[in-house]
Formats: structure tokens, C-alpha cells, sequence
């Protein structure tokens, strides 16, 4: 099994987190530096054509794409700890609390989008600054008023342990802090943040703690 995998991608994070939350360690990582612009490499494009890390090189050949997908795979093959619950109701609120993160708010702030405004757009720095401050707050106050009122919340998003809801909002939260936002208006968000970072599985998944990190 080989990671494709950059400290500073918050999808590659995520599968880092479940990684070590299953207690699955990669035979090797390879680092796709995107601001390198590796992710263009021809060799990597033929792993994998969009170009986008995490990628999971499995040992019969497969190469597994999309952080999301990537973390079910090894909810499925290494079943416990679980990352989804049992009951449906329950495992559709910890996937809809996961995709309001992976495909409503990560996509119109990740590297890609950022390059775009800028380089092709023309925007000034702090134009994009704004536009990703804009993004994360619109995002962020419809998932703390969520967690913060529905009985399900717990320790962590859902319950007292972490899910796949957890795995995907402790990257995000990095990123908002990668760029200075501002976090004391989402309190519930932040302390399930804490809660998260305490344990090893998500602690050793820190981008600082990496070692491509800059």
C-alpha cells in the first residue's frame, strides 16, 4: 500500500486521521508536492488523472482516488473502530455532516480554485483572502448551528466518538486557521476540534507533523 500524499492538503489529511485510526500503517508515502506542481507530473497523472492527492496504490494493482471514498474503503476492509454507525439515520447525519465539509465548503478553497482567482482571474492577495474568509464563514455558521442543536451532538460530532464527520472537520478547521480566520463565533466547532486533537490518531495526522512538511 502506497499514500500518495502533501502535509498541507486537507484531503490527504483526512486519510491520514483514518489511517491511524484503523492502526493502518502504508509500506511506503509518496509526496506530492502541489505547490511544485508534482500533482502534474506525468507519471503521477497516469496513476492518477485528475491529478489530486490522497491517491491509495493498493498491492493488487488498484489505485484508489478521492479522500471520501478512500476513507470507506477502509471503514469496510478494517471494520473497527467504526467511522460510520450502525444505525442508517445515524450514519447518513455523520455522512451529510462530512459532505457539507468535503463538497460544500473545501472545494471553493482548495489550491486549485485559489491559483485560478489569481492567476487567471487577476484577483489581488486580499481579494482571495476574502473570498476564502467568505466561503469558511458561510459554511461554518450552518454546521455550528447544526451541531449546536441537534441532541446527537456529542463529545465529538456525533456521539462520544470520532467519525468520518470528525475526520473531515479537523482539516478544515486547520486550513481556517492556515489563513487567520477568525473561529471564537463557532465555539462547538472548536471544542470538538480539542477533543479530536488529543487523540493520537489525530495529533500524528497534523500537517507540522509530517515529513514533507516545510
Amino acid at each position: 500500500m502506497n499514500l500518495y500524499d502533501y502535509f498541507r492538503s486537507s484531503a490527504a489529511y483526512r486519510v491520514r486521521i483514518a489511517l491511524n485510526f484503523k492502526g493502518v500503517v502504508p509500506d511506503e508515502r509518496t509526496f506530492v508536492h502541489l505547490r511544485m506542481g508534482n500533482q502534474r507530473a506525468q507519471d503521477y497523472l497516469a496513476l492518477n488523472p485528475q491529478g489530486l492527492v490522497p491517491a491509495l496504490a493498493l498491492d493488487d494493482g488498484h489505485v484508489l482516488t478521492q479522500s471520501l471514498a478512500i476513507i470507506e474503503y477502509l471503514d469496510e476492509t478494517h471494520p473497527e473502530p467504526p467511522l460510520l454507525p450502525a444505525d442508517p439515520v445515524a450514519r447518513a447525519r455523520v455522512r451529510a455532516i462530512a459532505l457539507q465539509i468535503a463538497c460544500e465548503i473545501h472545494p471553493l478553497n482548495n489550491l486549485r480554485v485559489l491559483n485560478y482567482l489569481t492567476g487567471t482571474m487577476g484577483v489581488s492577495k486580499e481579494q482571495k483572502n476574502g473570498w476564502y474568509r467568505y466561503w469558511i464563514d458561510v459554511g461554518f455558521e450552518a454546521l455550528e448551528k447544526q451541531l449546536a442543536r441537534e441532541p446527537e451532538t456529542g463529545r465529538h460530532c456525533h456521539g462520544d466518538t470520532p467519525t468520518l464527520a470528525d475526520v473531515c472537520l479537523v482539516p478544515q478547521l486547520a486550513n481556517a486557521r492556515r489563513f487567520t480566520i477568525d473561529l471564537s463565533p463557532y465555539p462547538t466547532l472548536t471544542r470538538i476540534e480539542a477533543a479530536c486533537n488529543v487523540l493520537p490518531a489525530f495529533a500524528e495526522a497534523a500537517p507540522s507533523r509530517q515529513p514533507d512538511a516545510e
